[in-house]
């Protein structure tokens, strides 16, 4: 409710941060999810998304790829960038499944 209520204001100094906000979600509510990140952007916000879901890292303008794997084998910067520098990128895993 409090995210739906900022859609319509001037964002120029906001920064949101999602963690995970498609855990759960339909497909189609992904969609719906993307758009009001969209909308926030339009206004002027910052959006920072830390995420598993392709269809979110996809519609993203920068990436930052986590790993090489998850828990203690993780925590590097394997690789950053556009989509496209993921996919070409060697080293990432997530760059395989874009």
């Amino acid at each position: 409710m409090k995210l739906a209520s900022e859609i319509g204001k001037i964002q120029d100094e906001s920064v949101f941060i999602f963690d995970e906000p498609s855990i759960g979600l339909h497909p189609q509510d992904v969609k719906t999810l993307l758009n009001v990140f969209q909308k926030l952007i339009d206004n002027g916000a910052t959006i920072i998304v830390i995420e598993h879901d392709l269809d979110v890292i996809k519609n993203s303008d920068y990436i930052i790829d986590m790993g090489p794997e998850g828990g203690y084998l993780g925590g590097e910067v394997v690789a950053s960038g556009t989509v496209q520098d993921i996919k070409e990128n060697k080293k990432s895993i997530t760059g395989r499944y874009l």
